[in-house]
C-alpha cells in the first residue's frame, strides 16, 4: 500500500474516549446511514500494460452507506461514493487518467452489538465501472477504455457509539477490481487494482 493503512484506526483511537456507556439497546430503528470519506489505494503492483510496469494512484473522495439490521447483530449493506479519479503509469511515466464508480454490497456481523465500541467484519461483492478514461502523457490522445469489474469484497471496523442514534464508525475493506485495458481499440493487458478502501464516517440510526 502507498499510504498508511491504520490511518482511519488511530482516528478511531483518538475519538474512543468520548465514548461513554450508552443505553443502545432497542436503539431508534433498523436502519443506519453513514457519511464520511474514504481512499481507494490501490496494491502496489498493478500488472503489466502494453509491456511495461503499471501503477495506478490513490484517491479520496466522500462516501455514503447505508446498512440494514436484520437482527442486532448482522446487518447488509450497501456503499456509495462520489466518482474516483486515478492516474496511471507506464513504467514511472504519465499514461492515462480514469474515473471508477465502486459500488460495494455485504453482510456485517457486529460482535458487541448495542455496546459503547463494537468491531464488526463482514464479506460481499463489488461492481465497478471506470468511465472517462483518457490517454495522456506518453499516451495523449489516445483512446482509453477499461473493462468493469466484478469481484469480491471484505470489510471489517469498529463502530464507536455516541448516543443512542449516533455513532463515528473506522472501517477498512479489501476489494477484488480488475479490467482489461484497450488502447485504440487494442486489448494491451489486464490491470489489477485490488485497493485497500479505508475511511472514518459519522453514522445515525433510526
Amino acid at each position: 500500500m502507498k499510504t498508511l493503512l491504520p490511518l482511519p484506526l488511530m482516528l478511531a483511537l483518538v475519538l474512543a474516549p468520548t465514548v461513554h456507556a450508552t443505553d443502545t439497546d432497542g436503539a431508534n430503528g433498523n436502519w443506519v446511514v453513514r457519511f464520511g470519506a474514504h481512499v481507494v489505494d490501490p496494491k502496489n503492483d498493478n500488472g503489466r500494460l502494453a509491456g511495461m510496469n503499471t501503477t495506478i494512484s490513490s484517491n479520496a473522495r466522500p462516501t455514503a452507506s447505508i446498512e440494514y439490521m436484520l437482527i442486532p447483530a448482522v446487518g447488509v449493506d450497501a456503499l456509495a461514493a462520489i466518482p474516483f479519479r486515478h492516474e496511471v503509469r507506464l513504467d514511472g511515466s504519465k499514461a492515462a487518467t480514469t474515473k471508477q464508480l465502486p459500488p460495494t454490497f455485504g453482510v456485517n456481523y457486529h460482535f458487541l452489538a448495542g455496546q459503547p465500541i463494537s468491531p464488526f467484519v463482514g464479506a460481499g461483492f463489488n461492481y465497478t465501472r471506470f468511465f472517462s478514461s483518457k490517454g495522456e502523457g506518453i499516451l495523449q490522445g489516445a483512446r482509453v477504455k477499461i473493462d468493469n469489474s466484478w469481484g469480491a469484497a471484505a470489510h471489517a471496523g469498529v463502530d464507536f457509539q455516541l448516543s443512542r442514534a449516533w455513532m463515528i464508525t473506522a472501517d477498512v475493506r479489501w476489494i477484488s477490481i480488475h479490467g482489461n485495458v484497450h488502447v485504440n481499440g487494442a486489448n494491451v493487458g489486464k490491470a489489477s487494482v485490488d485497493p485497500w478502501v479505508y475511511g472514518v464516517s459519522a453514522g445515525y440510526r433510526f
